[in-house]
């Protein structure tokens, strides 16, 4: 978490020192989550609909065309179980039911272009992981309850940081408003020891498309 705090200080701190004239931000939206990367099983993990929210700051670096925008959001990551029945690697029948909700806080700095009331945005992003709500139940051939993760909330086995990228494409109004459809991936897998999915989630990554309402308020610092 100290090196979550220690990006944020040393992005808003640049910026700062360059006294540009900036309008600081609310953003929120829908988030439609899943796994990426080379999945063992991936017919088994479905989309999960949630959400994010935080706040934004713009830096005008060519005035109304390029400017550079960190964001600070809370947002809401992971997938749902198909509830279809697969063989594990002892060649057992089982069946998953349920769905895992990764809690992260999310730190993008996107360059944005604008091109009148369309913009478009693109940059690296440092992710830090906040809890796990994993709420499944396991199944055997006979659909006897074998194992539950209900209210399961270790971070056990997962890496807290995560490197990845954002990019999108939107329309922003004069008044400060803004609607986006915005794309998170990853660089490299969240799981380091997959102890909950039978090495299912091994190579796994977070794959997110947001769908994101933004306000500016201008202001100068």
């Amino acid at each position: 978490m100290k090196k979550l705090f220690i990006a944020c200080a040393f992005v808003l701190g640049t910026f700062t020192a360059a006294q540009a004239q900036a309008t600081f931000g609310v953003r929120g939206g829908a988030n439609l989550s899943n796994l990426s990367g080379d999945l063992r099983d991936e017919e088994l993990f479905e989309n999960k609909v949630s959400f994010h929210a935080g706040v934004t700051l713009n830096f005008p670096v060519v005035e109304d065309f390029v400017s550079i925008q960190p964001e600070l959001l809370y947002s809401r990551k992971g997938f749902k179980t198909s509830g279809d029945e697969y063989t594990n690697l002892l060649l057992q029948t089982r069946r998953r039911e349920g769905s895992v909700n990764y809690n992260y806080l999310d730190l993008p700095v996107l360059a944005n272009v604008n091109a009148g009331p369309v913009y478009f945005e693109l940059g690296p992003q440092l992710s830090y992981l906040l809890g796990v709500n994993n709420e499944t139940e396991v199944y055997d051939g006979n659909g006897n309850l074998i194992a539950s993760s209900r209210d399961e909330k270790s971070k056990e086995g997962l890496s807290e940081f995560e490197i990845g990228y954002a990019a999108g494409v939107g329309f922003s109004a004069q008044n400060g408003i803004s609607l986006g459809l915005r794309y998170n991936g990853a660089f490299s897998d969240f799981v380091k020891e997959d102890v909950n999915f039978e090495g299912d989630l091994t190579n796994a990554r977070h794959s997110v498309f947001m769908l994101t309402l933004g306000v500016r308020f201008p202001s100068a610092l």
